[in-house]
């Protein structure tokens, strides 16, 4: 490893320490609340347009494999939109608590943050669900819709936890590969997105789609529908951290520079320091 990537490095844990003796980050705390929630009402909304028996879209689709395939391109465009929303660009957009344990464990977001981190994801997914079930009401309740809760599949427990593994492997691999590379960096949330959107499509049969506890809890809190909510709960931190664990294998713990998914020159970062540069 280059002399330059160590100190910067170096800089960055320094960094980290200051930032957690300065206090808590409420406002980036807030912005991971209200991104999830964000997602999760969009999947609600989006689940209800094209699977709700009374949507007209729904009708003019009959069939399902079609509808799958626009609720992960809408649902893969959102991921986008957060990611490199204002929003997004300031507090990393994990969204998920996957995501940040990940990076807890590979000591680029403190304990405490991470913890809070978490904490405001599974409130936010909550609230999401629950802004929708206000204005939706027994919509949102459908059997064909239940909350856009996610369970196994027909295929069983088994593939449900294989096809949340391998999903949320590939995922942790894709961002740390993207996001630490010096040309590649920028299009991190892009390919973020668009894997949502494949998953969706080709492996929530299996699984529904989760890759993350708190989008499942939820949607499983007002639903109540607690079907294989273990696998969600641990299945996708574990694969993630075995990603985690490849690549550090490969490329060297220092090699992972930041936990921002999208690392906008524009804006300050607590997490590595970094000082936005605004335009002018």
């Amino acid at each position: 490893m280059s002399t330059s990537v160590q100190q910067r490095n170096i800089e960055i844990e320094r960094v980290q320490r200051e930032s957690s003796a300065a206090g808590l980050h409420w406002p980036e705390y807030a912005i991971e609340a209200a991104l999830l929630g964000l997602f999760m009402g969009s999947a609600c909304l989006f689940t209800m347009l094209f699977e709700l028996p009374s949507s007209p879209v729904r009708n003019a689709l009959p069939s399902p494999i079609v509808r799958r395939v626009l609720i992960g391109v809408a649902m893969g465009l959102t991921a986008i939109a957060l990611i490199y929303s204002p929003w997004g660009q300031r507090s990393g957009a994990h969204i998920n608590p996957s995501v940040t344990l990940t990076f807890a464990w590979l000591r680029k977001i403190g304990s405490i943050d991470a913890l809070f981190y978490v904490a405001f994801q599974f409130a936010g997914a909550v609230f999401g669900v629950w802004v929708v079930s206000m204005v939706a009401q027994m919509a949102l309740a459908d059997p064909r819709v239940r909350y856009a809760s996610t369970v196994p599949g027909k295929a069983g427990v088994v593939l449900a936890a294989i096809g949340e593994f391998v999903i949320s492997f590939i995922q942790m691999t894709a961002v740390l590969h993207l996001s630490n590379h010096p040309r590649l960096n920028r299009i991190t949330g892009l390919v973020a997105g668009a894997l949502v959107a494949t998953y969706i499509t080709l492996e929530s049969p299996y699984s529904g789609m989760s890759m993350n506890p708190a989008r499942t809890f939820g949607s499983a809190l007002p639903a109540g529908i607690w079907q294989g909510f273990a696998i969600y709960l641990f299945v996708p931190p574990l694969a993630m951290l075995a990603a985690a664990q490849l690549y550090i294998w490969k490329r060297g713990a220092q090699s992972v520079a930041c936990c921002k998914l999208d690392h906008s020159p524009k804006v300050n970062c607590i997490f590595c320091g970094m000082k936005g540069k605004s335009d002018e």
